[in-house]
């Protein structure tokens, strides 16, 4: 017999296993027969009181191909996302701003507490706790944050300038038993009311009705009656969760700002060296965590976390589940790419997932092939642009004269990638006979070819190869 401890690692190793065939399968059904890829915009935005939320067309066929949604939120100064839920994971990358976040997870003990004071204010006597709740994480520009399917949470602006999050909600994903169109279940507010206003920014900028994000506030479809039993409080407090009369949108505006409890937030506690989440304390291998003492974040925007650094040429940096156990379970990672002015990553491929890449500053030219050896993108991407890169597609990125930034998200807890050349390529493994029969060269040729780049993924470049590709357009 097994060890006791072994146990719950080897159920882990067969649900993995388990929810990447059903991912396969997933994908797979939609065929992925892209013969044209094209840089995507939002096609619906949602006005609120306190910001304002964009959304990408998921119909579109590279979406429906790599089974994800992706969305946009800006909120202001004091803003605050109402409480919702999704039925997939999602992952969220804090591209401008800062501010913090709370998840609730059912059955996980309320950790956060103020101190008792005496009931009714006097000296002794009874005593209650004021107030008592779930975990509260901080976040900044850089962060990368997981949500689990099914989690309700929120977010909050706590700086004076606005807070912009992008979002991958990964609807192939195995935790979602529904088809695959994103859904997300708010529990306050009215936010289909705000939908509906809106219905015609997404038929002026492309986007089908088919491609629009549902959602709803779940208390509006339970009685009155029935909410006012099962919560203990009158039929007017209980009326009050239906939000009808809510105009105020799914983010809304605090005016006295947000009071909470939350620990004192330490600048210190981000980076790959002390990359324990404020609220984590257990070890560094993901077994001694549970659902309820989980990291949920990482920053991923420090240089000097970086997993390939070229002084000349700029940076790339990864977020897994090695460095976030809990992507173990929601099967997703991300990274985050910076190229100096020229700068090229060479070509690659990603072996086990599809990327989604989203363009954060500057301007970017990417080229990707498909397995017919057909260029089916061929752009200069700009600032908040979405491509979709398949699994298996051939890609190479070069920045232009200001640079370019980008996020990516992958479908996969630890993505891999190949390359075609550099120094740990697919040509620098093969021998020199090989590559000079293969191409029809001499062996001299062949060793140049296989020899002459020394870096590893991120090269300098000298901007000639830049100006043939053309600006994108949605």
């Amino acid at each position: 017999m097994a060890p006791k401890f072994l146990l719950p690692m080897l159920s882990f190793l067969l649900l993995s296993s388990f929810s990447f065939a059903l991912r396969g399968s997933s994908w797979q059904q939609n065929q992925c027969q892209i013969d044209r890829i094209i840089p995507h915009e939002p096609t619906q935005r949602i006005q609120s009181e306190g910001g304002y939320s964009e959304f990408w067309d998921f119909n579109k066929d590279e979406f429906q191909c790599a089974g994800v949604s992706f969305h946009r939120h800006t909120i202001k100064s004091r803003g605050m996302m109402q409480p919702a839920y999704h039925n997939s994971p999602i992952l969220t990358y804090v591209v401008q701003g800062q501010g913090y976040y709370g998840v609730m997870i059912s059955g996980c003990p309320e950790t956060f507490e103020s101190s008792q004071q005496p009931l009714g204010g006097g000296g002794g006597g009874e005593h209650r706790f004021r107030d008592r709740h779930q975990r509260i994480g901080h976040f900044k520009k850089g962060d990368i944050i997981a949500f689990p399917a099914g989690a309700p949470h929120w977010c909050y602006n706590n700086a004076d300038e606005d807070l912009v999050v992008v979002v991958l909600q990964d609807n192939a994903n195995n935790a979602n038993q529904l088809d695959q169109n994103p859904r997300s279940f708010f529990l306050a507010g009215n936010p289909g009311s705000s939908q509906e206003k809106h219905q015609r920014y997404g038929e002026e900028h492309g986007g089908s009705r088919r491609g629009q994000h549902e959602f709803g506030n779940v208390f509006q479809g339970l009685d009155v009656e029935i909410l006012a039993e099962v919560f203990g409080v009158d039929q007017e407090t209980a009326r009050k969760l239906r939000s009808e009369d809510d105009s105020r949108g799914p983010i809304i505006r605090v005016e006295k700002g947000l009071q909470v409890i939350k620990p004192p937030f330490a600048e210190e506690e981000y980076g790959r060296g002390q990359g324990r989440d404020e609220l984590y304390n257990g070890g560094e291998n993901g077994l001694e965590e549970t659902i309820c003492t989980a990291k949920l974040r990482e920053n991923i925007d420090n240089p000097a976390r970086s997993d390939i650094y070229n002084p000349r040429a700029g940076r790339y940096s990864t977020v897994n589940s090695l460095t976030l156990p809990i992507l173990s379970f929601l099967r997703l990672s991300a990274a985050r790419g910076v190229l100096h002015k020229n700068a090229i990553m060479a070509p690659h491929w990603y072996v086990n997932a599809h990327n989604i890449v989203y363009i954060t500053r500057g301007e970017l030219r990417m080229q990707i092939v498909n397995h017919r050896g057909q260029a089916v993108f061929d752009d200069r991407l700009r600032e908040g642009q979405v491509v979709v890169v398949p699994h298996n597609f051939a890609v190479v990125k070069q920045a232009g004269e200001e640079g370019a930034e980008w996020v990516s998200f992958n479908t996969n807890e630890n993505a891999m990638i190949n390359t075609l050349s550099g120094r740990t390529s697919a040509l620098r493994g093969m021998p020199v006979d090989v590559i000079a029969n293969a191409y029809q060269m001499s062996e001299d040729e062949a060793a140049k070819l296989k020899l002459s780049r020394q870096e590893t993924f991120i090269f300098s470049g000298s901007g000639r190869s830049y100006r043939g590709g053309r600006a994108a357009s949605a």
